[in-house]
């Protein structure tokens, strides 16, 4: 079941064209009621990553901001901000595709999920699908520098 939702936040993340692609999504009883992928760069906005996205939408679904009974999907691992809103959602149960050694904090960098001082820690599943979420990264940013080097040879 893990991996038949990854393979959603995966499509999810695939729908970004500009963005880094990460995809999410927020299940409950099965189904999913949140999708977000990330959208900084088009909505100019810093706080819009794809856990925040498919947060508020499972939110305005179940008409209330504890997610108790969801599991959140993410292709990679969460920030700082997005782990902390995880928690703050009380959301019991987090699946990560890849790890993100420079930014993560669900076990990367810092642990913010499972933090002992914190009133709620989440069940963490990690790896699930992880060669896939990990190649859309690297395709991403291989085409990106390509871009790049495009650019700056004009």
């Amino acid at each position: 079941m893990d991996e038949k939702f990854m393979n959603e936040a995966i499509k999810i993340a695939k729908t970004s064209t500009y963005e880094v692609p990460v995809g999410a999504v927020v299940v409950y009883n099965d189904k999913i009621i949140g999708r977000g992928y990330n959208q900084r760069e088009t909505k100019k906005n810093p706080i819009a990553h794809a856990e925040i996205m498919a947060i508020q939408e499972a939110s305005r679904y179940l008409g209330g901001w504890r997610l108790v009974d969801c599991t959140l999907y993410v292709t990679l691992e969460p920030c700082a901000m997005c782990a902390g809103a995880i928690v703050n959602a009380r959301i019991p149960r987090l699946v990560i595709g890849a790890m993100d050694p420079r930014h993560g904090c669900c076990g990367s960098v810092e642990d913010l999920v499972r933090h002992p001082r914190l009133n709620h820690r989440v069940e963490l599943k990690m790896g699930v699908l992880e060669k896939e979420c990990a190649q859309l990264l690297k395709d991403f940013f291989r085409d990106l520098r390509k871009r790049n080097r495009g650019v700056s040879d004009e």
